[in-house]
């Protein structure tokens, strides 16, 4: 194992501030996402990315990981979130109903540097600094403050033992004290009240109904949900039988007690559309709801376009890969705790036939999810905020073996704190070019865009 001298002498801290080279076609690549994607809702996507450079880099992180492959780092892996950025946090329940606040976006997780999750983090920081109207000494300090405090916890969590990095954990209460003032003190518990309120009951006055027979049911609301004859009834309730086989064994009988009632495709997040995302809905012996998110597993784009390994070594080898798998595994690693009904099948794809096999991971739907409005933030609320979630991802990291070599290789100095801000401020410029790049590609019709959807 290399040492932090070694280390540092092979990839001085200074060089992390160092932009790799972008001379690539940001349109070609985001365009060849989007071969293996449901083709109308590809103007969707690219919709919703042009709404701001922030949306923009949201859906571009396969623009980040190839120019991450393309630079230089430690080459200390680690199990990685690969999107860890600022807006990838929020509020979920733990299966003993706490509130809790992590990571909580997993489809491109992986094993890969652990300065590759840093710098989509920071980067994020900046770029949604921007957005705010803030200073851009207020963007250097938002980033440089969060790269800090990810150097001092991670070095803090090599202080504990296993078994203490493995408990520790956020809660909801945590965030509401971030708050300096009581009107940003109001907002977040607002926020809070709202996730905890979002319960299978709260989903089935929102998206369903029961029939005069007491059917569970699902309301179209094209072209966000929408019914489709991607699969049979008896083919999705045999998709769920499979599911309960890769679930913790009370929760297999859980749901052995519901049926399948109705299932929909639903349009989610900015750089997910076009991907196959189905809400199924499940009834309980009296009649109870449960909304169930079945959602595509493609490759990570840390294989794709960085170069990285498929399988994460030691949880999931070759033979036994799937992309659901992956994403269950490195979400169950990352976060504090995880949602016990997350799971994964092997299937296919609904629009082309069973001949096109496609994995998926399963997961309940908005159960006390929520999210806080980044917009909505004063400087000093946003700067706090990027620190919570570089703290955050510090402790997702220490869960890796590869975590002591990072914490020893940035050690107790400010030096990659400001090497990663510089890093930060020179990528937010390059994706403002590509935004607007991919604004002229849709302006003169190269690409397609629909908004407002």
């Amino acid at each position: 194992m290399a040492t932090a001298k070694d280390l540092r002498t092979a990839f001085p801290r200074s060089r992390q501030a160092e932009l790799p080279p972008t001379d690539r076609d940001p349109v070609a690549i985001l365009d060849s996402q989007n071969a293996t994607r449901l083709q109308e809702l590809v103007p969707v996507r690219f919709g919703r990315m042009l709404q701001s450079p922030f949306a923009f880099y949201r859906g571009a992180a396969a623009l980040m990981a190839t120019d991450l492959a393309a630079g230089g780092s430690t080459n200390v892996p680690v199990v990685s979130c690969g999107d860890a950025h600022i807006s990838n946090f929020g509020f979920f329940a733990s299966p003993e109903r706490t509130l809790l606040f992590d990571l909580n976006d997993f489809d491109e997780a992986g094993i890969a540097p652990w300065e590759w999750d840093v710098k989509r983090l920071v980067a994020s920081i900046y770029i949604g600094a921007r957005e705010n109207s803030m200073s851009e000494d207020a963007c250097y300090e938002a980033a440089r403050t969060a790269a800090a405090r990810y150097r001092e916890v991670l070095g803090r969590m090599q202080g504990m033992t296993a078994l203490e990095r493995y408990y520790s954990r956020v809660d909801a209460t945590m965030i509401e004290s971030f708050a300096q003032t009581s009107k940003q003190a109001r907002k977040i518990r607002k926020v809070t009240a709202k996730a905890r309120g979002r319960t299978s009951e709260q989903v089935l006055d929102k998206i369903g109904t029961v029939t005069e027979d007491g059917e569970l049911l699902i309301v179209d609301d094209p072209p966000i949900l929408q019914h489709t004859g991607h699969a049979s009834h008896d083919r999705l309730q045999r998709f769920i039988t499979s599911y309960t086989h890769t679930v913790r064994a009370d929760i297999s009988q859980l749901l052995q007690q519901y049926r399948v009632t109705d299932y929909a495709l639903r349009v989610v997040g900015v750089g997910s559309v076009g991907t196959r995302c189905y809400i199924v809905a499940l009834q309980g012996p009296s009649g109870d709801p449960l909304f169930i998110q079945i959602k595509e597993a493609g490759p990570s784009v840390l294989v794709t376009y960085g170069g990285m390994p498929q399988t994460i070594p030691g949880v999931i080898e070759a033979p036994d890969h799937t992309e659901g798998h992956r994403v269950v595994a490195g979400q169950r690693i990352l976060q504090s705790q995880s949602d016990p009904f997350l799971g994964w099948i092997v299937g296919y794809d609904g629009a082309k036939g069973e001949h096109v096999r496609v994995d998926y991971y399963l997961r309940q739907f908005r159960d006390m999810k929520g999210s806080i409005d980044l917009s909505s933030l004063k400087p000093d609320g946003y700067r706090r905020m990027g620190e919570v979630c570089a703290a955050l991802l510090a402790r997702a990291h220490s869960q890796s073996v590869g975590a002591a070599q990072a914490s020893a290789y940035l050690g107790s100095s400010a030096k990659t704190d400001e090497a990663f801000a510089t890093w930060a401020r020179g990528y937010a410029d390059v994706n403002e070019r590509d935004y607007k790049t991919l604004a002229q590609a849709a302006k003169k019709g190269d690409i397609p865009a629909e908004f407002g959807v």
